[in-house]
């Protein structure tokens, strides 16, 4: 018989004991039908949960009292329910204790609750630190894990919406306050102005006055050094009054000088009265020595010696009175004289006590030395305030310098016009939004889960349809026939199954869930292909193990379904998953559904379906070696499964 013929002579031996027994095509069917019936289930229940979300009841706690925030009363919290409540987005209920709505929400009756704190809006609306308005998302996680998974998104989408609310409120406010801002920019201007002519003023006055300032200090100097020569003459002048104030003449001594003058101006008018008595008598004298002359000479009895001894007395008594006329007006100047002297002694007399009583007031008026060291260490230190002073105005001068040269480039830095914001409130609270660009979309959740479960439902499929069959079991006849001709007919029979579990399977995924195929054909034969792999591998370990190949299989299924990314990136099961993945069959089933249903991958489904292909191939190459076939006469071929 040539290969051909073995393969079916074993495959109707197969059909003649399911056809003795018809509830064995009864079941056949059932079996066909299990992998399409169990992806319906399933991709039903998940299918667009998101349409249904109003069945799931969410409590509504609000114990906001609001707040007064610049002369304007906000509640927040009544603006979140109120919105909430007019999305529909769950089935809400209004609550006011938030005991007892964490108390439903553990007793199951609340998938989760929102409570909103009575001070939220006095921590919001200020917006003084980083998340100081709480709103408290209850979930029970342990009742029920996908429940709290939308609440955590729920409370993500709510935050953002509520700070979106917020900024744009505060936006709202800014662009308000920006209108009047220019104006004030203007007033800082003006005002810049009228500091930038003060400082000019006040760096011409402080030049001024350090000028001033250094000739005062130089005239302090000078100040100074006079100041010491006038207390070193004040004490010479000191010392010199008091030596004349104590060597004056006492006023005795002055009366007596007046009295002596006064006694010498009356001797001197005595005198001049004496004289003109003696001048009367020097006349008289002199007519008689002049009439004695004349008898002389007119005697003839008298001697010449006489006469010339008379004319000699006659000159003698001339001279005499010539000489008494001259004593006498020298005595008239004398008693002049004589008068103006004790008219100015007396004169003289009265200054002197004057002048007495003015030394004893100037030396009781002097000061004293202590005082003039005084007056010296002021001169000094008003010296040295001069010359601080001049430091310091000339510090002041450079400091007006410095004020005036900030305050130009203050001015120059100060804009013209005030750039304000432009847009709205609106936009400045949400000036982005992400554009999500779709490669591959997928329409619903159900579809998505779709690629995870499908396969999972064809390698279900293939090891039911593996079931129908003893599959270490031959007829008799088979002994001598080929390998793959023993194989390929024990394989006939679930194939068949399994082709028509694919098919059905695809059918209902198109027909019944109406779901989106990029690429019909292909998609029918991924299914086709995985369906066939899979019971090789089946039929792979039953034959190697028996019964408990059949059990290992299920492992595998577990194995990978965990390890083929599926559903969730395979990268985040991290570990061994991660490092097997490449190496399991359904990881690039699952890759050839997504490319052929969603156009995955570039809709590269052909290559990672010869990597399945190939598996397939390899596990009936296997199977020609492995386990042992068990022999028995065509009337003992039965079904496997009992009915």
């Amino acid at each position: 018989m040539t290969p051909a013929q073995q393969i079916a002579y074993i495959v109707r031996t197969e059909l003649r004991a399911f056809v003795r027994y018809p509830k064995m095509l009864v079941a056949t069917a059932a079996v066909a039908l299990l992998p399409a019936l169990y992806a319906l289930i399933y991709l039903s229940s998940v299918w667009d949960p998101a349409s249904n979300t109003q069945s799931l009841a969410v409590a509504l706690v609000n114990l906001d009292e609001g707040v007064e925030y610049r002369d304007h009363v906000f509640n927040v919290g009544w603006q979140v329910v109120s919105k909430l409540r007019s999305s529909h987005r769950f089935g809400y209920v209004d609550l006011h204790d938030a005991e007892e709505a964490r108390h439903r929400v553990r007793q199951g009756t609340l998938a989760f609750a929102l409570i909103i704190p009575k001070d939220f809006s006095s921590n919001a609306i200020p917006g003084a630190q980083p998340g100081g308005g709480k709103l408290v998302i209850y979930s029970a996680e342990g009742n029920n894990y996908e429940t709290a998974v939308i609440a955590r998104q729920f409370a993500t989408e709510l935050g953002h919406e509520v700070n979106e609310s917020l900024n744009e409120r505060r936006w709202a406010l800014v662009l308000s306050n920006a209108a009047g801002s220019q104006h004030s920019v203007d007033q800082l201007r003006q005002g810049v102005e009228q500091l930038r002519l003060g400082a000019a003023q006040l760096k011409t006055g402080s030049e001024q006055t350090a000028s001033a300032a250094k000739t005062l200090s130089g005239g302090a100097g000078k100040l100074q050094g006079g100041v010491e020569q006038l207390t070193d003459g004040m004490r010479q002048l000191g010392t010199g009054l008091r030596t004349m104030d104590a060597r004056r003449p006492p006023n005795s001594e002055l009366n007596r000088l007046k009295a002596g003058a006064e006694s010498l101006a009356a001797g001197h008018g005595e005198l001049s009265r004496g004289l003109d008595e003696l001048q009367v008598g020097s006349q008289k004298i002199r007519e008689g020595v002049a009439g004695f002359q004349e008898e002389a000479n007119g005697s003839l009895l008298v001697s010449t010696r006489v006469k010339d001894n008379a004319n000699q007395l006659v000159n003698g008594v001339n001279q005499l009175d010539e000489g008494l006329k001259s004593a006498a007006h020298a005595q008239r100047e004398l008693t002049d004289g004589a008068d103006k002297v004790s008219v100015g002694v007396g004169a003289l007399t009265t200054g002197m006590r004057t002048l007495n009583g003015g030394i004893r007031t100037a030396v009781g008026k002097l000061p004293e030395d202590s005082q003039l060291d005084e007056l010296n260490r002021g001169a000094s230190a008003l010296a040295n305030g001069n010359f601080a002073l001049a430091d310091g105005l000339q510090k002041i001068r450079a400091g007006s310098q410095g004020l005036s040269g900030g305050l130009d480039l203050l001015a120059n830095s100060l804009p013209a016009a005030l750039d304000t914001p432009g847009g709205s409130a609106a936009g400045m609270a949400s000036s982005v939004q992400p554009v999500m660009e779709l490669s591959a979309p997928v329409s619903n959740s159900g579809s998505g889960f779709a690629p995870n479960i499908l396969p999972a439902a064809l390698w279900l499929g293939a090891g039911i349809a593996a079931f129908l069959i003893h599959v270490r079991t031959l007829p008799r006849r088979a002994q001598h026939f080929s390998r793959p001709a023993q194989l390929l007919g024990k394989m006939g029979l679930p194939a068949a199954v399994v082709v028509v579990q694919a098919l059905l399977l695809g059918l209902a995924a198109q027909g019944v869930l109406t779901m989106r195929v990029a690429n019909g054909p292909a998609f029918m034969l991924t299914l086709v292909v995985s369906g066939l792999s899979f019971l090789a591998m089946v039929l792979l370990l039953t034959k190697a193990f028996g019964d408990a190949g059949k059990a290992m299989a299920m492992v595998l299924l577990a194995v990978q379904l965990s390890s083929s990314g599926g559903v969730m990136p395979v990268e985040l099961s991290g570990g061994l998953f991660t490092q097997i993945s490449p190496w399991l069959p359904m990881t690039w089933v699952v890759r050839a559904v997504k490319a052929s249903l969603f156009g995955a991958f570039d809709g590269q489904w052909a290559r990672p379906l010869v990597y399945v292909a190939a598996s397939g191939v390899a596990a009936m190459l296997l199977s020609m070696v492995v386990g042992r076939w068990r022999f028995v006469k065509t009337t003992a071929m039965r079904p496997a499964v009992d009915i």
